[in-house]
């Protein structure tokens, strides 16, 4: 079989795959700022499904690039997420990305307790300085987030909600697109790691641009 090889630059490539994107795409009815959230989406994963998969509070992409602005830090439940988001971006405005799933003592109060490293890491780390809440993996994370901020123990600016997965991802999700705070979801069992970075890093971007 012959195949044809396009041409591109290192630095073109990731401008070359928007423009593909957009063109396979075609018209949405997103708003600009949220399509800029599902074509980095779509760019980490491959997957066209999450243009119709993915929900957006209508103030979420505001409370997302306000807290950035801030300073706020960004919780995350595992350390793929923490991998993925550009530091380089967030470092700019002054906040860090946190993630202590990896810590002993959080290991060991997880087994203690019979509950998961990432829901117990994410209680350990629900500080007054985060801004926004990234859960990629974990559908345990996500149900103690909202616990958290529906007993007014907790609150971020925005919750970023993609675990993927066969147990308790789905619903997880249907529950968060059912609140009334700023949050970004996509609803059925798609997600991931790649879903909740490229999800901040749109936002990354959007708050350098504006």
């Amino acid at each position: 079989m012959d195949v044809q090889l396009q041409q591109v630059k290192s630095a073109e490539i990731e401008a070359a795959s928007f423009r593909i994107i957009e063109r396979e795409l075609g018209p949405t009815g997103h708003a600009p700022a949220e399509f800029a959230v599902v074509r980095r989406v779509i760019h980490a994963t491959g997957d066209f499904a999450f243009s119709d998969t993915l929900r957006f509070h209508p103030a979420a992409v505001e409370a997302g690039l306000a807290a950035i602005r801030a300073g706020k830090d960004i919780l995350v439940d595992v350390t793929m997420v923490a991998a993925g988001i550009s530091k380089g971006l967030l470092g700019k405005w002054g906040g860090t990305v946190l993630c202590e799933v990896g810590d002993p003592e959080i290991a060991a109060e997880a087994k203690r307790l019979g509950r998961t490293r990432s829901e117990v890491a994410i209680t350990a780390m629900a500080r007054e300085n985060i801004g926004i809440v990234a859960i990629g993996n974990a559908p345990t994370a996500l149900l103690r987030v909202m616990q958290m901020i529906d007993q007014g123990a907790f609150r971020p600016a925005l919750v970023i909600g993609v675990p993927v997965g066969f147990v308790n991802a789905a619903e997880s999700k249907a529950m968060l697109a059912a609140k009334t705070y700023p949050f970004i979801t996509a609803v059925g069992r798609k997600g991931g790691s790649p879903v909740a970075a490229a999800t901040v890093n749109a936002l990354l971007r959007l708050a350098g641009e504006r």
